[in-house]
């Protein structure tokens, strides 16, 4: 059996949506960040070691149950935000949202999940202050990783 490579993490994750420039604008009423790049069609904003892509020209239908999942600081400021910004959240638990295009994002906050950055990085981001939650401290032991 060939030997296999360990999965590390996400380096970024590109949405399609109709139109670039209103995507970066309708994402920039509830999250705050910064562009990286653009060219080719695509638009690229930092979420520290990590990004998010927005590619234009969506084709297929509003997604039901494929998703991916924002980390926020505080997830009640997000929800204030997605609301005012007149997304489409979902009912139920947690806090899902569909964008414009149909896509399917969940927004879960840093501190209740094992998700973690590193001190340096969370600096970095003007997010030092930021910590974990008991039960994600524990998910994180049973894991060998806290």
């Amino acid at each position: 059996m060939a030997e296999k490579a360990r999965l590390v993490g996400l380096n970024h994750v590109a949405l399609e949506v109709a139109d670039v420039d209103e995507a970066l604008e309708w994402y920039g009423r509830s999250f705050r960040f910064t562009l990286r790049s653009r060219g080719g069609g695509m638009a690229f904003v930092d979420m520290g070691d990590q990004f998010l892509g927005f590619s234009a020209n969506r084709r297929q239908p509003p997604d039901d149950h494929r998703h991916f999942g924002l980390v926020v600081d505080d997830l009640e400021t997000a929800r204030a935000a997605l609301q005012a910004a007149g997304a489409g959240i979902l009912s139920g638990r947690g806090l899902t949202f569909r964008d414009p295009w149909g896509n399917l994002v969940q927004v879960v906050e840093y501190a209740a999940i094992q998700f973690t950055k590193t001190p340096r990085i969370l600096e970095g981001m003007g997010l030092g202050d930021l910590t974990k939650s008991e039960s994600a401290l524990a998910e994180l032991r049973e894991k060998g990783l806290g």
